[in-house]
């Protein structure tokens, strides 16, 4: 397997990328068409556990299921696991899931970060509703469509949380849906976050739009996902190097869309292996303190 690697930061000429994502937003049929993409990566898929959701963490951790935001009156509970032996300030983590929903994949994620030395919280965008199939998943994902404000504040509220509790920096990772949405937390959170991981999921092309992003990025992509295809990975590469943004993409050339997800069928263990190193690392050069 092929894996290539290209950092982007400093400034490139401004170039007039205008296309993917951006049009996507703007236009209900670029939207479906996109939607019809991520359904087809999916035909056929469930998300159902296997042996590799099921690793110990590296340590020893403790889990709760608390209350982190209240939407127009309604409680939104999440999953947050941290290590147990954790003494005094930890770094937090956002977990935005895929678009099956907080299911037991992204638990188990969750406990692996908190493993690693994070206050690490799941969130749930869906509100309490899951998936088991690509046809219920849609509507899930077309129904989050229609509310995005309301998953921004759902976001917003889960940085304000993880900082009640004391979390000395914070960063986001999402899958798929999950994502494209860590991306737009960086875009609309700003300074609050420290760090930004996607694992595939909706881009965005337009240097202007990535201009508002803070937070050093590390996008992780499929060389055989059609949702997004390796032409938008690379126009989302070159807009972020216009832009001016500290980021690093990788595209795992024969992977497919969700390789990194244990519960699906598209497993890859050796690429999901090597991204989840490569996210450990970028998580911890910008977020855990430096060493004395």
């Amino acid at each position: 397997m092929r894996r290539t690697a290209r950092r982007v930061a400093c400034a490139v000429a401004l170039a007039a990328l205008v296309a993917g994502a951006t049009a996507a937003r703007a236009d209900p049929a670029a939207a479906g068409a996109e939607l019809d993409r991520l359904a087809a990566e999916h035909a056929g898929d469930a998300p159902t556990p296997s042996l590799a959701t099921e690793a110990a963490p590296r340590r020893p951790v403790t889990e709760s299921s608390p209350v982190y935001a209240t939407l127009d009156g309604t409680q939104v509970t999440g999953f947050l696991a941290r290590p147990a032996d954790a003494q005094g300030a930890l770094p937090g983590v956002l977990l935005i899931h895929e678009w099956w929903g907080l299911n037991d994949n992204l638990r188990a994620m969750a406990r692996q970060l908190a493993g690693e030395g994070y206050l690490a919280l799941a969130v749930d965008l869906f509100e309490g509703r899951s998936a088991t199939t690509p046809e219920a998943a849609r509507a899930l994902v077309q129904e989050a469509g229609r509310r995005e404000a309301r998953l921004l504040d759902n976001l917003r509220a889960a940085r304000a949380f993880l900082a009640e509790q004391g979390a000395t920096r914070i960063g986001v990772v999402g899958w798929c849906f999950g994502g494209g949405w860590a991306l737009r937390a960086g875009l609309a959170l700003g300074d609050p976050l420290d760090a930004v991981v996607m694992y595939y999921g909706r881009v965005e092309t337009d240097p202007a739009v990535l201009g508002r992003l803070r937070a050093p990025l590390l996008g992780l992509f499929a060389g055989r996902d059609t949702a997004p295809p390796v032409s938008a990975v690379r126009a989302f590469e070159r807009a972020l190097a216009a832009a001016g943004r500290t980021a690093t993409i990788h595209v795992y050339d024969d992977a497919h869309h969700a390789f990194a997800n244990p519960s699906g069928g598209r497993y890859d263990p050796a690429a999901a292996r090597d991204a989840w190193a490569r996210t450990l690392a970028f998580l911890a050069e910008h977020l855990q303190p430096p060493p004395r």
